[in-house]
């Protein structure tokens, strides 16, 4: 996408004006997004956005501008305003540019690029349509979504590394809502993957509609949650969101080298129940949080970041390891061409245990089981939360009682690792997109049901 002479001068001119280190970052993203409302196609909205990141290191000082052009002497214009206030006798040289073909671990068929397969969707999203309000006469409305991406990237440094990649993502969701008496209730479902359209042939628009029906059906007629601390059994999938936004941006560099993260020097220590294994993995194939290089041009790896309890790493970019010493692990990414890489999460999940369902909820003599997570809030440094339960159960004397609504967990990352003390087998992830220093990525969270024996859950009881 950009000519390697014209990289080469942009990176030895910025070199030349004292930078340590230089990297250009080229990307072309096609997007495609049907979104539907009921039975009608509400829009189909498709563009394409290209440009260029340019970023200069001095030290660990990082400095940062980007354009849409490809002009030798604008990129050449953009090094020099960058460097203006740190200009110095050159002290690094430019090495020879080595084409490095990456292997695609995620492969893709039905890219958006050859065919957007509008119609196909559509059919898809119909029928998830038809499969929800045929759950039930209160089930007023849908909303559909199918949002496809192709982002082509080209990485060039000063080290003399020159690789691209290509990524291929696609999500479908559909939110049903059930009203009835003047009362309004919500569920949804949503599929997605580091791959193209053909993921149409492993997801079932029939389970997707019902499955979003019954998730508002339940909650219309949900009661309203009891308060106080007590055991919270927490759903599988993207109950691991949890895990995601209270103990993994605590993990990430980008907190522990500014010592904000209450992890930052506890390596080695234990942090969580010993039953807890933790990991982040870039390697899993076609998930939605995988790459194949991250946006500094390493390939990706599965990180062990929890084992036994144990803190064993944490997740290292470029600039995170000359800050801390620590190795890169493949997780340096960016949102676009407009934003420096930061170290950032992948497919994030708690490895499963050996426990029962069953055997959770009769352990439990007043409590929550969380089946289904939402949003919430996160105390950067901390770990401090606040989460909605999207679907939730009172348990009273070892059974499920009723459903209950307005239900929230509040705690710490580092007290709930600690206060886990039965892990399921039911493992599976969930797809969502993480917002952060460099800008909002893809990324998977997972686990399998799990126990957590005390938790403040917040309630209108």
């Amino acid at each position: 996408m950009l000519n390697s002479q014209t990289a080469e001068s942009v990176i030895d001119h910025a070199l030349s004006l004292g930078a340590d280190f230089a990297e250009l970052f080229v990307e072309k993203n096609e997007t495609n997004v049907v979104s539907t409302l009921s039975d009608e196609v509400q829009s189909v909205e498709s563009g394409i956005n290209f440009g260029i990141g340019l970023r200069l290191v001095y030290g660990t000082k990082v400095l940062y501008g980007y354009t849409n052009k490809t002009d030798q002497d604008e990129l050449l214009r953009i090094a020099s305003v960058l460097a203006a206030k740190d200009l110095r006798d050159p002290v690094s040289t430019l090495k020879s540019f080595n084409f490095n073909q990456i292997s695609d671990i995620h492969p893709a068929r039905k890219i958006l690029s050859v065919d957007a397969e509008i119609e196909s969707k559509v059919a898809y999203l119909m029928a998830a349509d038809r499969a929800a309000r045929a759950a039930g006469e209160q089930i007023s409305q849908t909303r559909g979504s199918c949002m496809q991406r192709e982002q082509h990237v080209e990485i060039f440094n000063s080290e003399g590394l020159h690789t691209n990649d290509r990524r291929n993502y696609i999500r479908s969701s559909l939110t049903a809502i059930a009203s009835d008496a003047g009362e309004q209730a919500t569920g949804s479902w949503n599929d997605g993957g580091l791959l193209g359209w053909e993921i149409e042939a492993g997801i079932n628009p029939q389970h997707t509609g019902e499955e979003a029906a019954r998730q508002a059906l339940v909650n219309l007629t949900a009661k309203p949650c009891p308060s106080g601390r007590m055991p919270v059994i927490i759903g599988n999938g993207f109950g691991g969101v949890i895990f995601h936004e209270a103990c993994g941006h605590l993990l990430e560099t980008t907190s522990v080298a500014k010592k904000a993260s209450v992890f930052h020097d506890q390596l080695g220590e234990m942090i969580a129940s010993s039953i807890v294994n933790a990991v982040d993995d870039g390697t899993m194939a076609n998930e939605w949080g995988s790459i194949n290089i991250d946006d500094e041009g390493m390939p990706t790896q599965r990180t062990q970041l929890i084992k036994d309890g144990q803190l064993t790493n944490f997740l290292v970019d470029r600039i995170g390891a000359q800050q801390t010493g620590f190795a890169r692990s493949g997780s340096g990414r960016r949102e676009s061409y407009k934003f420096a890489p930061a170290s950032r999460m992948r497919n994030t999940f708690i490895e499963p245990g050996d426990a029962k369902m069953d055997d959770m909820i009769a352990s439990i003599d007043k409590g929550i089981y969380a089946s289904h997570m939402g949003g919430g809030s996160v105390q950067p440094g901390t770990g401090e939360f606040n989460f909605a339960v999207t679907e939730g159960y009172y348990i009273e004397n070892g059974k499920i009682q009723y459903p209950v609504k307005a239900a929230t967990l509040i705690s710490t990352g580092p007290k709930v690792l600690k206060e886990i003390s039965m892990i399921g087998q039911d493992f599976s992830l969930a797809c969502g997109m993480c917002g952060s220093i460099s800008g909002a990525v893809p990324t998977t969270v997972g686990q399998a049901t799990l126990k957590v024996d005390d938790i403040l859950v917040g309630g209108n009881a």
